[in-house]
């Protein structure tokens, strides 16, 4: 697993080297982004009631990916409105870890990397 958080790390610092842009026009990569807000919230709230220690780490790789991207305005609020559905969708589904949860965190995990690589090697400088 700790190849996957790598390739988010990964994202995220190329994310930081991506050349300014308007200040609130869309980027190319704005659904694939979204898309990663929405797996980070889910693995906020499914890592936290699988008792894996990790306390804020999710909350904080999204609060990353914004501080590196500095969106504004409506993508801004899209991105924060992606996490919050990803992680209000699997509050309402589980109540307690189960081996279903498990599987979906590894495939969440499994998705969330190949954003960031596909991300990392179309948009990266």
């Amino acid at each position: 697993m700790p190849k996957h958080l790598a390739a988010i790390f990964l994202l995220i610092s190329a994310v930081l080297t991506a050349p300014a842009r308007a200040q609130d026009a869309a980027a190319p990569f704005d659904g694939d982004l979204q898309r990663l807000a929405e797996i980070l919230g889910t693995l906020h709230y499914l890592r936290g009631i699988c008792g894996n220690n990790e306390g804020l780490k999710w909350r904080n790789e999204m609060q990353a990916l914004i501080d590196a991207e500095t969106p504004s305005g409506d993508r801004r609020a899209r991105m924060i409105a992606a996490f919050n559905r990803g992680y209000n969708g699997f509050q309402q589904t589980y109540r307690s870890c189960t081996p279903a949860a498990n599987v979906a965190v590894r495939r969440y995990i499994d998705e969330g990397v190949k954003i960031s690589r596909d991300l990392t090697a179309r948009y990266a400088n």
